[in-house]
């Protein structure tokens, strides 16, 4: 099915506000979408609100219409897409200390240059700009732009330890300019105030990845690559067409039709970025996920355990780093 004739309607979208009582959006907000029939995540932290939503397009709609009469979200504004069926299984609202996290909660919000994608490639090709890739490296190895630096980040907590060793990369190539990207435009306007504060001159892509592949002709881009979504598409290409990309039901990692041909990669078990970090009892839990997820399909059901793995695997990133910081207080 074309995206453009798909019958489901994918809204991304976030907005920095100063939301003092966000606690008590959460109740109304939640049932809102239930009785729209829209599923999909919300944030809502005292910073602002950011979420995916999908459904019906009056449901999505009437969804955003409620957030759009807080006075304080009045210019919030989404980036619609397609999907062939229901990418998500669940509606959730959730209250956050932040709508992305960065370990800066008491972060002020003073973003960069805006730069719309008609003007950016203008930009990263100049020599005095050195472009940053703001996402997990995951994202970045199924694509990104042409020239663009790949912090190796497994989550967007670790961001600030990497902006020192930017101005060092920047200062190395004569750039006095960062420019900085990431899906729809929030980790870069967060990453863009925190490089703002420590005085560094920052542009980002207006509203991200996203925003470009939709405006920009395939023959005129510098992107490269798939862009990874956060819900069951896994990536999306220009046009915001659905990928090429399936993703492992054990540790949700985008997996290509080459990996599904290594011989590491057993469906609902393991891929080759996993294979042998899982142990037995894991992987049998991991199929029998993807059993689970398959008998509710065909009954018509939907199966909120499949995003387990995903939880999983964030949990999995942040005691990684924990690690790493106690290693790195142990050697100082």
């Amino acid at each position: 099915m074309h995206t453009e004739q798909a019958p489901v309607c994918v809204a991304a979208f976030y907005h920095f506000a100063d939301l003092p009582g966000f606690a008590g959006l959460r109740a109304p907000l939640l049932e809102r979408m239930l009785s729209e029939g829209v599923k999909g995540a919300i944030l809502l932290a005292r910073e602002g609100v950011n979420g995916t939503i999908s459904g019906p397009d009056a449901g999505v709609a009437n969804v955003l219409d409620w957030l759009n009469a807080n006075p304080q979200l009045a210019d919030l504004t989404a980036r619609y897409s397609r999907a062939s069926e229901q990418p998500f299984y669940r509606s959730k609202v959730k209250l956050k200390k932040e709508i992305v996290t960065m370990g800066r909660a008491d972060l002020a919000f003073c973003p960069g240059v805006y730069v719309p994608p008609k003007e950016w490639n203008a930009l990263i090709q100049r020599d005095d700009v050195l472009l940053l890739d703001t996402r997990n490296d995951y994202e970045y190895a199924i694509g990104a732009f042409v020239g663009a630096v790949n912090p190796k980040l497994d989550i967007f907590r670790e961001f600030p330890d990497h902006l020192a060793t930017t101005r060092e990369l920047m200062a190395k190539r004569g750039a006095d300019k960062l420019a900085m990207y990431c899906t729809g435009g929030i980790r870069c306007e967060k990453a863009s105030s925190l490089a703002r504060a420590l005085g560094m001159d920052v542009y980002h892509l207006q509203g991200g990845i996203l925003a470009y592949l939709e405006q920009i002709p395939e023959e005129e881009s510098l992107w490269r690559g798939e862009c990874f979504v956060f819900d069951n598409r896994v990536a999306l290409g220009h046009g915001l067409r659905q990928g090429s990309y399936d993703q492992c039901h054990a540790c949700r990692h985008p997996v290509s039709a080459e990996d599904k041909q290594d011989s590491r990669y057993i469906r609902g078990e393991s891929c080759p970025h996993c294979f042998g970090a899982r142990n037995q009892a894991q992987q049998r839990r991991a199929a029998e996920r993807v059993r689970q997820i398959r008998l509710a399909r065909e009954r018509g059901e939907a199966h909120v355990a499949a995003n387990l793995a995903q939880a999983r695997q964030r949990k999995a990133a942040m005691k990684k780093r924990r690690i790493q910081q106690a290693a790195k207080g142990a050697a100082a």
